[in-house]
């Protein structure tokens, strides 16, 4: 069996949910605001991205698509990932969550891969007092970095596996940090205020989408990229290519030994 079965149903609502999801990441770019607004707030919306998510999981499990056998290996997996990101605290984008989450898609696929990226962010954020509007969307994207890992080429084996892995830890870095910074980017930067001239970093209230855009890419260009999201790459590059193959022949041996196998390539 595979971990987390997705049936048609559960691509559909897995798919709503990362439609929805994007949407509210992309909020600050598709508000209509009036260009003299001195503040600006995110649709109330979001308020409700959290239980959808969660109840993603809940219909999983109550379809069948997670025995105890799986839920045994999700519970010890969101449990290590909860640690490991207590421990590494994040401080200049030393992040050991992802690895973990992006070896444990790989090895047990997509759905189980957005599952315990859900369950490893929520876990977390209740161990570190964590808890926030922005926890939703964290859970969001690490959920899709899991899926994405699950969707990788699984015929690509050996060296070339944690090479392929390697790239994707690296990449799913910058993207993570390019979304997060994304629904947070008004707050952290700031408001144009009428009659100033604008920073290049801050929002602008009524400006069109381009020019929004290029106002936020030199944000988190200067504020993130550089920054934290490179120290995540690189925490993720490292710990892949130097615990990856240990890390994969325990997972899968645990997965033989719960008789559960990855989907297969077609």
């Amino acid at each position: 069996m595979t971990a987390v079965p997705l049936s048609r149903r559960s691509v559909v609502v897995l798919a709503i949910v990362s439609i929805i999801g994007l949407l509210m990441l992309a909020w600050p770019l598709l508000l209509d605001v009036a260009p003299d607004a001195e503040r600006v707030d995110p649709p109330f919306l979001f308020l409700g991205l959290l239980p959808v998510i969660l109840a993603v999981v809940l219909a999983e499990m109550s379809e069948g698509g997670m025995d105890a056998r799986v839920l045994a290996v999700l519970g010890v997996l969101s449990a290590v990932n909860a640690v490991l990101r207590l421990v590494s605290a994040g401080t200049a984008g030393l992040e050991l969550v992802f690895f973990l989450l992006i070896l444990g898609g790989r090895v047990f696929g997509a759905g189980f891969g957005f599952v315990l990226g859900c369950t490893s962010l929520f876990a977390s954020a209740l161990m570190t007092a964590g808890v926030g509007p922005w926890l939703p969307f964290q859970m969001l994207v690490a959920a899709w970095v899991g899926m994405g890992a699950g969707l990788l080429p699984r015929r690509v084996t050996g060296r070339r596996e944690i090479v392929m892995l390697v790239g994707y830890g690296v990449l799913s870095a910058y993207l993570y940090g390019l979304l997060m910074n994304l629904q947070g980017w008004p707050f952290m930067a700031g408001v144009q205020v009428p009659g100033q001239d604008s920073t290049e970093l801050s929002y602008v209230p009524g400006a069109s989408v381009l020019d929004n855009l290029h106002h936020f890419l030199i944000y988190t260009l200067l504020t993130s990229t550089g920054g934290w999201d490179t120290g995540r790459a690189i925490t993720n590059a490292l710990a892949i290519a130097l615990l990856g193959p240990a890390v994969l022949t325990t997972l899968r041996r645990a997965a033989r030994r719960a008789l559960i196998e990855a989907p297969t390539a077609r």
